[in-house]
């Protein structure tokens, strides 16, 4: 997987970091995550190509996370797009994107599809042969999801050893491949671990947007490769993130901690604050392993 962060403060702009968005690459998929106003000039400031974009994720219906999808599709039109475009999001997003298409009198040249996502149940919302996206309920003041992306395990290689001094039939590579041990003629058994391998390890990547700390979300993302979670505030403005639905950085690290995640990336930081560091201090104590956002920055993993 490879993450390149499109803008990184919360609801209003600065001069260095733009509103929410991000793009993933995964299971051989271009993904936008949110869209927050500007996102395809920053788009083209990174050097990612419009047309590489397949799926859009919207996690909620505040417009620093989705003023910028109008234009983006626009765009599409513009540049002749034909491969279809889905958007999955809240309901009425499509009325808000299709009203705006409507009253320009534009007739886009490729397919638009929406998939409303439900913000009470966590669900499988997309899956094909490399990837499946699930939906994370959060706790904003308007009804808001989180996106998990997983890709998926690959069958494990075998020995090639194994199979020559063994001469496997393809009857018995299928079985040993599914899971199944090897029993020779001699009744000896090999255990599958013993005589496989994987040379891929499947990633996962889950996308926490605007919530309060909501510690049930940690049994959801389990072990996840790399979590994002917005810490638009510090500790010492705790009464604000409350009033206002939104988590800190040291509740974010509790998060990443219970979830045994990897790595966590925090971002939506507040304008209020001059810079990332202080959220990376309040972090890193808890979860080490701790990365602040910044516009432009690519994580592989």
């Amino acid at each position: 997987m490879k993450l390149t962060v499109i803008g990184s403060n919360s609801a209003v702009p600065s001069t260095t970091r733009w509103t929410s968005s991000q793009f993933l690459l995964a299971g051989g998929k271009g993904i936008l995550i949110d869209c927050g106003e500007g996102t395809q000039i920053r788009l083209q400031m990174f050097e990612i190509k419009l047309n590489a974009i397949d799926h859009v994720y919207i996690s909620h219906l505040h417009g620093d996370h989705y003023f910028g999808l109008v234009g983006l599709i626009s765009t599409f039109h513009l540049m002749g797009r034909t491969k279809p475009l889905t958007v999955f999001g809240p309901e009425h997003l499509d009325e808000i994107i299709n009203m705006q298409l409507e009253l320009s009198m534009t007739k886009l040249s490729y397919q638009l599809v929406f998939i409303v996502t439900d913000p009470n149940t966590p669900q499988v919302i997309y899956k094909d042969k490399k990837m499946e996206v699930s939906s994370i309920p959060l706790d904003h003041r308007i009804d808001t999801t989180g996106f998990l992306f997983k890709e998926m395990a690959h069958l494990p290689n075998i020995n090639k050893q194994f199979i020559i001094d063994h001469d496997l039939s393809l009857e018995d590579i299928n079985n040993i491949k599914n899971g199944g041990d090897y029993i020779n003629v001699h009744g000896t058994v090999f255990k599958n671990k013993d005589i496989t391998y994987n040379k891929f390890k499947p990633c996962s990547y889950a996308y926490i947007s605007d919530t309060m700390y909501k510690p049930d979300i940690a049994e959801l993302v389990s072990n996840v490769t790399l979590l994002y979670h917005e810490t638009t505030f510090l500790s010492d403005r705790q009464d604000q993130a409350i009033d206002k639905f939104h988590s800190t950085a040291r509740e974010a690290a509790m998060l990443a901690k219970s979830a045994n995640a990897e790595q966590l990336l925090i971002g939506h930081f507040s304008k209020r604050y001059s810079d990332s560091d202080a959220f990376v201090e309040e972090a890193a104590p808890i979860f080490p392993n701790t990365t602040p956002a910044y516009d432009g920055l690519v994580i592989y993993f």
